[in-house]
């Protein structure tokens, strides 16, 4: 985690000399999975916190003008599901963990009418630090053991990775002054089991969330 702030603080003093620092706090709710692992997977509500900072990248003459800006974001968020290995909806095992992340974005608003308006897209790379894990397997991996199964063939008893890494794009509105509205989708490439190997691990999640202005300074 220190060295994702480490990471987010050079970013910030990086663009001391951008045009303009929009900046603010951003939360979304979220349903989450880890495809690929605990068998038929239920993806997991939860929830994202976080602080951001808009660095213009093109002239903001006109006050908030800017179109394109550079948005690193810190922030923690909760990552599960609950699987089933042997499909019988009975039992479930259940994943809950929680991250700090660092997306770094490039955000565009579409103009309207040569100037800028209220539809945004994002899309960057995230880094995301494991911050605490918490996983209930029940009796699952003795019960796998006694039906003559290996337990790591279904993902239970797995170690996870400390650090991934992924992609992150977003979708949204100015809906007042200094409040925005939008979607999230963050897809991970790094695998967050290391030790499975029978097929692909990562993170994915889809949000809905708000992102409000607290200041701005040029």
């Amino acid at each position: 985690m220190k060295k994702l702030i480490l990471i987010y603080t050079l970013l910030l003093f990086g663009f001391v000399g951008a045009q303009s620092i929009k900046y603010g706090v951003t939360g979304s709710v979220h349903k989450s999975s880890m495809p690929g692992i605990h068998g038929v997977g239920k993806p997991a509500w939860g929830g994202n916190i976080g602080v951001f900072a808009d660095f213009a990248l093109v002239p903001n003459d006109i006050y908030d003008s800017a179109w394109l800006y550079f948005t690193p974001q810190l922030e923690v968020y909760t990552m599960g599901e609950k699987g089933d290995w042997n499909e019988d909806k009975i039992n479930y095992q259940k994943y809950s963990n929680v991250y700090v992340g660092v997306p770094l974005y490039i955000k565009y608003y579409l103009k309207n009418q040569g100037y800028k308006g209220d539809i945004y897209f994002m899309a960057g790379p995230k880094l995301e630090f494991l911050a605490s894990e918490k996983t209930d397997e029940g009796n699952a991996v003795n019960e796998a053991l006694a039906a003559g199964k290996d337990p790591k063939l279904f993902g239970l008893g797995q170690r996870m990775n400390k650090f991934s890494y992924g992609l992150s794009v977003k979708a949204g509105a100015k809906v007042a002054e200094s409040l925005e509205v939008f979607i999230r989708f963050d897809r991970g490439f790094a695998k967050i089991y290391p030790d499975y190997t029978a097929q692909t691990t990562y993170n994915r999640f889809l949000a809905i969330g708000v992102s409000y202005y607290l200041g701005e300074s040029y």
